[in-house]
C-alpha cells in the first residue's frame, strides 16, 4: 500500500492554471499533488553570444525554491551569494529538456527564459517544473505566432516529465515525498508527447535494480507522460 493510497500506476492529482501572472508572456501554476510550481516564460530579442548571427533561437531556464517550500525554512540562495549545486543541476536539466522539443530555426534569433519557482515541495519538483515550464513556453510561443513574429510553430512536440521508483519492492509512478525519501530506486523520466526519450536519470538509493525492473519503470513513465501531455494540450488549446 502506498502512503497516499494510490494504485501503483496512479498519478497524483494534476491541476494547471494558465495565465497565472500578469506580465509574463506565458505563465502557469502547476500542482502535482502537494508539489506546486509557478512557471513563467519571458521572450527577449537577443540570444547568447555563442549563437549570435546563426539565426537560431534559444530556450533556457532558471529554478528556485521559496524558503518555506519545505517543512523547514531554507535560506535564500541570493543571501549566500551563489546558487547551490542542486539548483544549477536542475535548471540546466529543465533548459535542455525544453530545448529538445523546439525547432530553434523556426523560433528565430530570440531567447525564451523559463523561470520555475517552487512554492511548495512534496517530491518531483524538477518533473513538475519541466511539465509546467513547457506550458508556459507554449503560451509564450502562441503570442509570437499570433503577432506574426513566428511563421511556423517551433514547438514540435510537448515535453513532460514524471518520477518513478521502487517503493517497498514495487515499481510505482509519480513519487511523492514519503515515497521518494524511502525509495530503493529513484528515477526521473523526461519524454516527448509522442513517447520519445529526452533524458532518464535513475539511481539506486539503497538497493540495486534489474533490467526487468527498469523496463517496468519505463512503462510506468510512458503512461504518466502520456497523461501529462494530454493535460498540457488541453490547457493550451
Amino acid at each position: 500500500m502506498r502512503p497516499s493510497g494510490r494504485k501503483l500506476d496512479e498519478m497524483r492529482a494534476v491541476s494547471i492554471e494558465t495565465g497565472f501572472t500578469k506580465h509574463a508572456e506565458g505563465s502557469a501554476l502547476i500542482k502535482m499533488g502537494d508539489t506546486h510550481v509557478l512557471c513563467t516564460a519571458t521572450i527577449e530579442d537577443r540570444v547568447p553570444p555563442f549563437i549570435k548571427g546563426s539565426g537560431l533561437g534559444w530556450v533556457t531556464a532558471e529554478y528556485g525554491m521559496l524558503p518555506r517550500a519545505t517543512n523547514t525554512r531554507m535560506r535564500r540562495e541570493a543571501a549566500s551569494g551563489k546558487q547551490g549545486g542542486r539548483t544549477v543541476e536542475i535548471q540546466r536539466l529543465i533548459g535542455r529538456a525544453l530545448r529538445a522539443g523546439v525547432d530553434r530555426s523556426a523560433l528565430g534569433e530570440r531567447q525564451i527564459t523559463v523561470d520555475c519557482d517552487v512554492l511548495q515541495a512534496d517530491g518531483g519538483t524538477r518533473c513538475a517544473s519541466i511539465t509546467g515550464g513547457w506550458i508556459a513556453l507554449r503560451l509564450a510561443v502562441n503570442k509570437l505566432m499570433k503577432a506574426g513574429d513566428v511563421i511556423s510553430d517551433p514547438l514540435v512536440d510537448p515535453v513532460a516529465a514524471v518520477s518513478c521508483g521502487i517503493y517497498a519492492g514495487q515499481p510505482v509512478l509519480d513519487l511523492d515525498y514519503p515515497e521518494d525519501s524511502e525509495a530503493g530506486v529513484d528515477g526521473n523520466f523526461i519524454m516527448t508527447g509522442s513517447g520519445k526519450l529526452i533524458e532518464v536519470q535513475m539511481s539506486a538509493e539503497g538497493s540495486t535494480y534489474s533490467r526487468d525492473q527498469m523496463n517496468q519503470l519505463m512503462d510506468l513513465a510512458e503512461k504518466g507522460v502520456s497523461e501529462l501531455a494530454e493535460i498540457q494540450k488541453s490547457v493550451t488549446a
